[in-house]
């Protein structure tokens, strides 16, 4: 009887748990997630929404040394981005589908030209204060965790695998 009871209350519990575990509420826009460049742990937020690309970090005079927005699209496209109302200095980094950064880019505060990828094979952007890169000894052939960021996407709400993660 005592055996029963004991998995009956450990089924329930693991049960209660996983039911737990679904009722927590979605990320946001507005959470960071640590996303590893290159081995150094980079906090970000994530913008996955077509408005929140748009506006990515403009009016954000506050970034800390170590945050920043990455920008995850479902396919690989060349990528065109500027600094229309964005105060503070940044530097922006284009990678591939597997997430190798292939281009990096200073961006000049409240700066309305855009700075286009030459690649047209861009899946994702990661926009870092400006010298982070530079700092952290993050070069053109250095990864994005791509497991980190499916991670962030999942948690967000959204199907990893839509955007090339897993």
């Amino acid at each position: 009887m005592r055996l029963a009871l004991v998995a009956l209350l450990s089924t329930c519990m693991s049960g209660c748990g996983a039911q737990k575990a679904q009722d927590e509420p979605l990320k946001t826009i507005w959470d960071h997630f640590t996303v590893q460049v290159a081995g150094h742990p980079a906090s970000v937020q994530l913008a996955v929404l077509d408005a929140e690309k748009e506006r990515g970090l403009m009016q954000r005079p506050d970034l800390g040394k170590d945050e920043g927005m990455i920008f995850v699209y479902r396919a690989p496209e060349r990528q065109n981005y500027w600094m229309r109302n964005t105060p503070e200095p940044l530097e922006i980094a284009y990678a591939n589908p597997e997430g190798v950064i292939m281009e990096v880019y200073p961006m000049i505060p409240l700066d309305e030209r855009g700075v286009t990828s030459r690649s047209s094979e861009i899946q994702y952007v990661l926009e870092m204060p400006q010298g982070w890169f530079r700092a952290n000894a993050v070069r053109i052939g250095d990864r994005i965790d791509k497991k980190a960021l499916g991670d962030a996407v999942k948690a967000r709400g959204f199907d990893p695998a839509a955007y090339g993660l897993r």
